[in-house]
């Protein structure tokens, strides 16, 4: 008989890397670290872990404001750039050489 250098695992522990998608070790620090990075991301826009509900509220309740700010960021550049352009435009249509047509 050869001798065969690999080993194979009980059924009871394929059906584990199987389930896992790997060995449970290393599934465990992919999912801490992954744990940890998300955590990073969520406390930057302001989650706290303690009160998750509060917390969403509060997440959405920025971003609308944050979009009115934005049309009132964009209203008032807008108006200002108006101020200028418009009636310049209108005296180019006003005094500027008729095109034929």
């Amino acid at each position: 008989m050869p001798h065969n250098e690999t080993r194979e695992l009980p059924a009871s522990n394929d059906a584990v890397y199987r389930f896992l998608g790997g060995s449970p070790l290393a599934v465990a620090f992919r999912l801490i670290l992954l744990s940890v990075l998300v955590g990073i991301v969520l406390a930057a826009i302001g989650f706290d872990p303690w009160n998750i509900l509060r917390s969403i509220q509060l997440l959405f309740h920025r971003i609308w404001n944050l979009g009115f700010d934005a049309v009132n960021w964009l209203w008032r550049y807008f108006l200002l750039g108006a101020v200028i352009v418009v009636p310049i435009w209108l005296l180019t249509r006003l005094f500027g050489a008729p095109r034929g047509r």
